[in-house]
């Protein structure tokens, strides 16, 4: 069967399924179907499969003319309905993993989506776990429930891999196409055959791995390898705020070194899909092992306060104006977690406008990317301002920069606000800086 695969594969013969239509399924379907494999997608939420289907995007990687191009001659369609799982030879699982309300694992979209493909899994079926978790998830969790509902053998009858998404919203430079991929199969079959998929509508190569722990470890050190790296600097901050000493000058003149460093940059906190919810399931995991990741706990502990740090910074601020936070109001400039993106997971301005508010202050927000978001803990919408004015700025007691757009006009925010608190050196530009206070 492997050979049978393989000509399929040559022939572009393959029906892919891409599980989950978010930031990392969207874009790997449309590579996938780029490079002429029809493509099923497969997602519950109807409103996602209507857009496909329509040709509309709404993910800001993924090319407007590709996807409704792609869409118009049926190389991609969208479907809430898992029975199409059975015309698939090549299965991608990209749903979320996120975090439950004590910060542990939640495995259950993995689960489910797992137990649904079972049930639809044909023989001689490549299955493909993309979801960033912790090591053994592929074959104690995912192998298990294939094989059960599926009445199927891994490795006689389905192929079974781990391989790490690795998205990054909004980067200019690598994207799905060309960004390397990480494989670890179970079995050297496995292997051959999907990392031989994989290189088919991949320009940034398949680098294989021994197992699918190796995999998944692989995409644990990635982002934690770059949490404790932003702690560290985070902390720097908060001691040269304390010294008086200019942290971002700092960090450039270190950066002069050709070797030994590379620059990570403080901030209000971590944001996105990855960073901050990967350790946890690390954390989580080692537990088992009677073992305890004390540097990498350390600096989640240190991220983690980062926005009611700032919110504190803020109050310090106001009170050197004789003015309190309650009562005060605010303007937070950017809520998605990075710049120049519209994605708010996990953001940490918006944990900072909860602490202001929370502590009493008025706060307003303008993001040219995010005109509202809901607030996970009530449900409820919020709205952002509709334009930065002048006028706005000067109304507000202090405006607070947490994401670095840089389509905003920083002179403008400069020269009517009373005062800036800039967490993200984005006034760096900016040459009158008498009113400027860097995080």
């Amino acid at each position: 069967m492997k050979e049978q695969l393989l000509n399929k594969i040559k022939n572009r013969e393959i029906v892919a399924g891409v599980a989950g239509l978010g930031y990392v399924g969207l874009p790997l379907a449309v590579e996938i179907a780029k490079a002429g494999y029809r493509t099923i997608g497969f997602d519950l939420l109807e409103d996602k499969v209507r857009k496909i289907n329509a040709g509309e995007n709404y993910i800001a990687d993924v090319e407007h003319e590709t996807l409704k191009s792609l869409t118009a001659k049926g190389m991609l369609r969208a479907t809430t309905d898992f029975t199409k799982i059975a015309e698939a030879d090549f299965i991608a699982i990209c749903v979320p993993t996120p975090l439950d309300t004590h910060q542990q694992p939640d495995l259950s979209y993995i689960e489910h989506s797992s137990i649904q493909i079972a049930q639809y899994l044909k023989k001689d079926t490549m299955v493909v776990l993309e979801s960033t978790t912790f090591p053994g998830t592929t074959a104690d969790i995912v192998k298990p429930l294939l094989e059960k509902g599926s009445g199927l053998v891994c490795g006689q009858d389905f192929y079974l891999a781990f391989s790490p998404e690795r998205v990054d919203p909004g980067n200019a430079r690598y994207k799905t196409g060309n960004t390397p991929k990480v494989v670890g199969a179970i079995g050297d079959d496995a292997k051959t055959v999907i990392c031989a998929m994989y290189n088919s509508f991949l320009e940034g190569g398949v680098h294989p791995v021994s197992s699918p722990e190796i995999a998944e470890m692989e995409k644990i050190l990635e982002n934690t390898y770059r949490n404790i790296n932003i702690g560290l600097i985070n902390e720097m901050a908060m001691l040269c705020d304390r010294m008086k000493i200019n942290i971002w000058e700092v960090i450039d003149a270190a950066r002069t070194k050709p070797y030994g460093f590379q620059a990570f940059y403080p901030g209000p906190g971590l944001g996105g899909h990855c960073i901050p919810l990967d350790p946890y399931y690390l954390s989580w995991k080692v537990r088992e092992y009677a073992f305890h990741t004390s540097m990498i706990e350390t600096s989640m502990m240190i991220n983690d306060r980062m926005p009611e740090y700032c919110a504190q910074r803020v109050a310090n601020i106001l009170n050197d104006f004789s003015k309190s936070l309650k009562g005060s109001r605010i303007l937070v400039l950017g809520v998605a977690y990075k710049a120049d993106i519209d994605d708010c997971r996990e953001s940490p301005a918006i944990r900072v406008i909860d602490v202001l508010r929370k502590k009493g202050a008025e706060v307003l927000f303008y993001d040219p990317f995010v005109k509202k978001y809901t607030d996970k803990k009530n449900g409820k919408t919020c709205s952002g301002e509709p334009s930065l004015s002048a006028e706005l700025l000067r109304s507000c007691d202090i405006t607070v920069i947490t994401t670095a757009h840089s389509g905003i006009d920083y002179n403008l925010v400069q020269s009517n606000s009373r005062v800036v608190f800039d967490t993200r050196n984005a006034m760096k530009d900016v040459e009158d800086r008498s009113n400027i206070v860097l995080l």
